[in-house]
């Protein structure tokens, strides 16, 4: 007798929802004609499903996201695939994959995300010695996905050197790399789209398992997202440094309660600012407009006025925009008013004008909170960008917004939470956490503080902090020696720069502490960084190979290796930008 039962895929098995689906309904099918033979009609034979792997090299999630978004809208297109952290990545397993996806950004002077870096140099080097060449990637069909930001000089350089040491080395590029801006929702789904086209099996695919012709790729899912921010309410603006500090650094705290806006200690938050006031009325005078002109904009027809405040950035001018006012890029500026001020008033019209422009982006903060310990509160830690250059008054965008017009005019701010997979507190409690952030990157390890208190964690917590002088810059000062007499910061280690004649950063405490760190990290410690990219990140990198070497009586090259494979083994983070 035939059990009247049908097996159903678990979700833990590897495979797509649309995978999954299809196959329960195949079962079912076979199951239903097994207890029914007569009545119950024969199942279609199953679709062969193209294996496609998509491998993603991410800094903040974002490329980690799109990854498994690409995954999603595969699954209906008759691919069976598989989403590939690059740390896990390696020349041979490239060389067995038919059908790859490659989406990566790019980080810092046009650098590798910490994840991607180890396959990086790998391609480099099979490059530069000849090695594991065609005809082995004969087989690898790829299209590459990069993304940056073109505020940058290395923009999407991470990107284009993947796809160009794919294409020296034998792979075949089925579909043509894009480069995507800060705003990629745009060029990544027309590079999707033709990307898996490109890709597609000869045969066509079931239509049950993937419509033959999907003429988009899915938009992101529903709620509360970058294209779909939520007008948050500012709660409370409060300055962290001295009136007396060199830097002026706010804690912001902004109310979400209604909004059903959730985050984990490591996400970001994204703030979309207005320009200043002032800035946007120079821009006016300089033009020559009274600014009622009517302009488009990406919300639709707006006052030019409207447009400069909400919806432009006034940032670095655009090639476009120098080469519509005849400015060479050398003598135009930091910003679109240096351009503007080597012109007469009336070279470009409103219209061309904002043509030229592009879109305001949102910008990401790391969260300072845990929703366990503020409840319906998201907190973040801003340093306000104030300074004069060529006789104008300069003004960071998003943090002298939120620091003097956000509380005072508008009182609220349309945010989102996004997501960063890649910099998350260890699952258990118990496990150790060594956190390094200097300055404004504190934010994230005050949020794993309050979190680790608040869930009661009981493995041990050790920071190192550093900033300028501790009278004016200990960004938390009373907050974090609670949580050295509640046991929830076991070690503490600051480096203020400018309170003795030599210069003290955090780097070098690490030095004095190399046994230690060591030893924290043999007994299973995770480590996190967070701050300035450019040089603290990698002063603090090379110091970590220091004391593991030092520690550990390693050779350079097998403490690079040791540090490596931390980071393979997702125990050593780093949000930096």
């Amino acid at each position: 007798m035939i059990a009247d039962v049908v097996p159903v895929i678990p979700e833990s098995a590897p495979f797509s929802p649309e995978q999954r689906a299809w196959l329960n309904g195949f079962f079912a099918g076979v199951f239903a004609r097994r207890l029914n033979p007569v009545s119950a009609p024969a199942p279609a034979a199953p679709a062969l499903l193209a294996p496609l792997t998509i491998y993603f090299g991410s800094q903040t999630g974002t490329a980690e996201g799109l990854a498994r978004r690409a995954a999603k809208e595969a699954g209906k297109r008759g691919f069976a695939p598989t989403v590939v952290d690059l740390a896990h990545a390696s020349l041979e397993r490239l060389m067995q994959d038919a059908n790859v996806l490659l989406i990566t950004s790019t980080y810092g002077d046009g650098e590798p995300p910490d994840n991607a870096r180890a396959l990086h140099a790998s391609l480099a080097s099979a490059c530069a010695t000849g090695g594991a060449t065609a005809p082995a990637w004969a087989s690898v069909r790829y299209s590459v996905c990069a993304i940056g930001d073109r505020n940058y000089p290395g923009f999407c350089q991470c990107g284009r050197e993947f796809d160009e040491r794919l294409e020296r080395l034998g792979a075949r590029r089925a579909a043509p790399r894009v480069d995507c801006d800060v705003d990629v929702e745009p060029a990544f789904q027309a590079w999707l789209g033709t990307a898996l086209n490109a890709l597609a099996p000869s045969t066509s695919p079931s239509p049950v398992l993937a419509p033959a012709a999907t003429p988009a790729v899915a938009p992101e899912p529903p709620g509360i997202s970058r294209t779909r921010p939520w007008s948050a309410p500012l709660k409370r603006v409060h300055r962290l440094t001295a009136a007396t500090s060199a830097k002026e650094v706010n804690h912001i705290e902004f109310g979400l309660a209604g909004s059903g806006l959730t985050y984990e200690p490591g996400d970001a938050l994204g703030v979309f600012p207005k320009n200043c006031p002032d800035h946007v009325e120079s821009i006016l005078a300089s033009l020559g407009c009274d600014g009622e002109e009517g302009v488009p904009t990406p919300a639709g027809e707006r006052s030019l006025r409207s447009a400069l405040s909400d919806h432009y950035d006034l940032g670095k001018p655009s090639p476009e925009l120098l080469a519509a006012l005849a400015v060479g890029a050398a003598p135009a500026g930091p910003q679109v008013l240096d351009a503007l001020r080597t012109v007469k008033p009336g070279r470009l019209g409103a219209v061309a004008f904002v043509s030229h422009l592009r879109k305001l982006q949102p910008r990401l903060y790391s969260i300072a909170s845990s929703l366990k310990a503020h409840p319906a509160e998201v907190h973040l830690t801003v340093g306000a960008v104030r300074y004069e250059l060529a006789g104008i008054r300069r003004l960071g965008v998003c943090s002298t917004f939120l620091a003097d017009r956000c509380a005072v005019h508008e009182g609220t701010a349309p945010v989102f939470v996004h997501a960063n997979r890649a910099f998350r507190l260890p699952e258990r409690g118990d496990v150790p956490v060594i956190m390094i952030g200097p300055g404004t990157g504190i934010a994230p390890f005050r949020a794993f503080l309050e979190e680790r208190r608040a869930s009661g964690a009981t493995g041990k917590a050790w920071l190192f902090f550093g900033d300028q002088h501790a009278a004016t810059d200990f960004l938390y000062a009373d907050e974090l020696a609670q949580f050295q007499r509640e046991g929830v910061l076991t070690q503490l280690d600051t480096a203020f720069s400018r309170d003795q004649a030599e210069k003290i950063y955090v780097q070098h405490r690490m030095a004095e502490h190399a046994r230690e760190l060591h030893a924290w990290l043999e007994s299973g410690a995770h480590v996190y960084v967070c701050g300035d990219a450019s040089r603290m990140a990698k002063d603090v990198h090379a110091a970590l190979i220091s004391a593991v070497q030092t520690a550990g009586g390693m050779t350079v090259t097998a403490a690079t290796d040791y540090v490596q494979g931390l980071q393979t083994q997702k125990r050593y983070a780093r949000d930096v930008y």
